[in-house]
């Protein structure tokens, strides 16, 4: 299993992005919640507003999910690969079900 730790610009974005990963069958679960961000811009502290996504999936996706983000938005974004050290089987035993099992990809 693979966890996709993603930053975008709004709640709607994580919504449309996350829908699409799972009409294609690359996520069983997506999560979306506000943040605040701040970070070194111009040599300035800056700070706004983010949405992380959080996708839940097999591994070797992470090619195929970076083109769907790309797909929704114009701008250089995060993206981080998470591998869980245990998960519960319950949750294993639907993923399984749901999306295929494949060979890794890299990012």
């Amino acid at each position: 299993m693979k966890l996709y730790y993603v930053t975008l610009n709004n709640a709607e974005e994580a919504r449309q992005i996350g829908r699409a990963l799972m009409e294609r069958q690359l996520a069983v679960c997506v999560n979306w919640f506000p943040i605040t961000c701040a970070y070194i811009w111009q040599g300035e502290i800056a700070e706004e507003p983010e949405v992380v996504l959080i996708v839940k999936t097999q591994d070797g996706y992470a090619m195929e999910i970076e083109k769907v983000i790309q797909e929704h938005i114009s701008y250089t974004n995060f993206i981080a690969e998470i591998s869980p050290v245990a998960v519960n089987q319950g949750f294993l035993s639907w993923l399984n079900a749901e999306i295929p099992t494949r060979s890794p990809l890299p990012i």
